[in-house]
């Protein structure tokens, strides 16, 4: 029987450009032995297999596979899998992954999530000088054994920054959008910032100092793509 994949696009610019791609399934289609299988047949950065809540309640459950690997959080797919289910006439207030409890906001035309930046993995955190460089780094020139978050200013007053992430420890040569990575930042730096990652995709975050980061994002629906 094929099973519907909804596919997003996480992450998008203001004029629903760029984005992420992320494959959102129901996971009352899918048994967890097969989970890992499907993940790596779609080949996203990230798949998530969602608990679609029962009328009246508040939060879901999920599972996040990269084509490799379980992750316990990621960014990316509790903000899509958030967008969806309020698609779906469900929207929550928490989504429950293997790391913890993800309180879920949305406002205006932004879905968000709030993560603790222990549950991010952590990075190798490059600090590039110029845009140029940054653009001109080599995914290859980075060890295979780790994740690498290479960055630079944009406008630092503003606290803009452009991003690129490397992860082929997990599968994924480069991210395009890395709500995680967004974190793992955030907390680096300590303070609110805009990034710009990928080809142009745009994470919003919101530090807290006890230890608590925001992610939001806007979301772009793909469609259906049916897989065995």
């Amino acid at each position: 029987m094929a099973i519907d994949v909804r596919v997003l696009r996480v992450f998008t610019d203001r004029d629903g450009r760029f984005g992420n791609p992320l494959g959102v399934v129901d996971a009352a289609t899918v048994g967890p032995p097969d989970r890992q299988r499907i993940a790596t047949e779609l080949g996203y950065s990230e798949t998530i297999f969602v608990t679609v809540p029962d009328a009246g309640s508040s939060t879901a459950h999920a599972h996040i596979h990269t084509p490799t690997t379980e992750l316990p959080f990621a960014g990316h797919p509790t903000v899509g899998a958030s967008w969806w289910l309020m698609n779906q006439g469900k929207p929550v207030k928490t989504l429950q992954v293997p790391a913890g409890i993800v309180p879920v906001s949305y406002d205006d035309q932004l879905t968000s999530v709030s993560a603790r930046a222990e549950w991010a993995p952590d990075f190798s955190i490059h600090n590039l000088g110029t845009v140029d460089d940054l653009s001109a780094a080599d995914p290859d020139e980075y060890a295979d054994d780790a994740q690498h978050y290479l960055w630079t200013w944009l406008d630092e007053p503003a606290g803009t920054i452009r991003a690129r992430v490397f992860a082929p420890n997990l599968g994924v040569p480069e991210d395009e959008a890395t709500g995680a990575a967004a974190v793992r930042m955030t907390e680096h730096l300590s303070r609110d910032l805009t990034i710009v990652q990928g080809r142009g995709s745009i994470i919003e975050t919101t530090w807290s100092a006890d230890g608590w980061v925001r992610v939001a994002g806007r979301v772009v629906d793909d469609g259906t793509h049916h897989i065995d």
